[in-house]
């Protein structure tokens, strides 16, 4: 979907959704903790499920892949899918909980492998695998996750959950591709990023809701998941993006403008080149340089020529109309408290940008 026309069908989303005005809209009253204690009991379960599901036969296998899921985050794709599997059946589901522990292994490798490739020492404040082993055991690692990832899938016996884990699985790689392709691009376009993202960060999301319908034999609503799933990994995405040059870097675990430096082709410096080379000329080649070759000497100067350019604000627009999207998409699902769970997850997540 394209910029002008995801633009429009935001603006188009004026039907209010059903039985939602009541759902919280001041993202302060909101908290992580708070969305996850409506599946308390589950998630707790799921959590323990992730490194119970771990059975190599290889010590460094078992010690790699220990250290890289104690190192993860809140665990927003597995909340996902159990907030999704009660929604459709208010039970508890071992299936679901097994399913979402799968999703975070598959995320928990992709984070691994991205690692390696952006030679991070740190993740989230705490030293990667790749640093503290070696760039070749973090990757065989990572294929490990996937692999037994997969080999937990086959026990669903569903031919219709493993072609959704499959697919995702090849768009996720392909999107990591994509970025590579484009790294160090001045050239690359809003469209190429859409493209980007959609693979690397929102396919996991709508993996994560899919899977549940599938087990809860609810597949009429797995269009509606689709789109939930891509528009709110699309504005997750952009505001990480945004954050990049206007976050709180001990907070990120990463220095500002570390996407600029890496050449990844992110909204903000997209935009920023299109703005610039109609505004600024000099200040267009200086980000255009930086972006070609990595070089970032001013890093503060490169960012702040960013955030005077107006792709913040674009941006920060872009990720509300994603966020629109997503919440849009929760309309035609059963209205319930776990319903009401997703819609302030969006909320949440949106709120990041204040």
């Amino acid at each position: 979907m394209t910029s002008n026309s995801l633009s429009n069908a935001a603006a188009a989303s004026t039907t209010p959704l059903t039985n939602l005005a009541s759902t919280p809209s001041n993202a302060d009253t909101l908290s992580y903790a708070d969305i996850q204690s409506i599946v308390a009991d589950d998630f707790d379960i799921m959590d323990k499920q992730v490194f119970g599901s771990l059975n190599s036969k290889v010590q460094l296998v078992m010690s790699v892949s220990q250290h890289v899921i104690n190192a993860g985050g809140k665990r927003m794709r597995p909340l996902i899918t159990l907030l999704c599997a009660r929604m459709f059946n208010d039970e508890p589901s071992q299936q679901a909980m097994h399913l979402a522990a799968i999703t975070e292994m598959l995320h928990t490798a992709t984070l691994v492998h991205d690692d390696v490739i952006d030679e991070s020492g740190q993740r989230r404040g705490k030293p990667t695998a790749n640093a503290t082993w070696d760039n070749a055991t973090a990757v065989l690692v990572g294929d490990y996750l996937i692999a037994r990832a997969f080999n937990l899938l086959v026990g669903f016996q569903s031919l219709p959950l493993l072609q959704v884990f499959s697919d995702g699985t090849c768009d996720i790689a392909e999107g990591e591709v994509l970025q590579l392709q484009h790294q160090h691009n001045p050239e690359a376009t809003e469209a190429d990023y859409l493209n980007i993202i959609d693979g690397k960060t929102s396919r996991l999301f709508m993996m994560a809701t899919q899977g549940a319908a599938i087990l809860q034999n609810k597949t009429e609503h797995l269009q509606a998941l689709a789109d939930f799933g891509q528009h709110f990994g699309n504005a997750f995405q952009i505001v990480d993006d945004v954050l990049d040059y206007s976050g709180d870097s001990e907070l990120m675990g990463k220095n500002l403008g570390d996407d600029l430096a890496e050449g990844k082709p992110t909204l903000p410096t997209i935009k920023a080149l299109e703005l610039l080379k109609n505004s600024d000329t000099a200040g267009y080649e200086q980000l255009r340089i930086a972006v070609q070759t990595g070089k970032t000497p001013d890093a503060e100067q490169l960012i702040e020529l960013v955030r005077q350019s107006g792709s913040l604000e674009y941006c920060k627009q872009r990720a509300l109309e994603e966020t629109k999207l997503a919440q849009q998409a929760l309309s035609s699902l059963p209205d319930n408290r776990y319903r009401q769970g997703l819609y302030q997850l969006t909320e949440l997540a949106s709120a990041r940008l204040v």
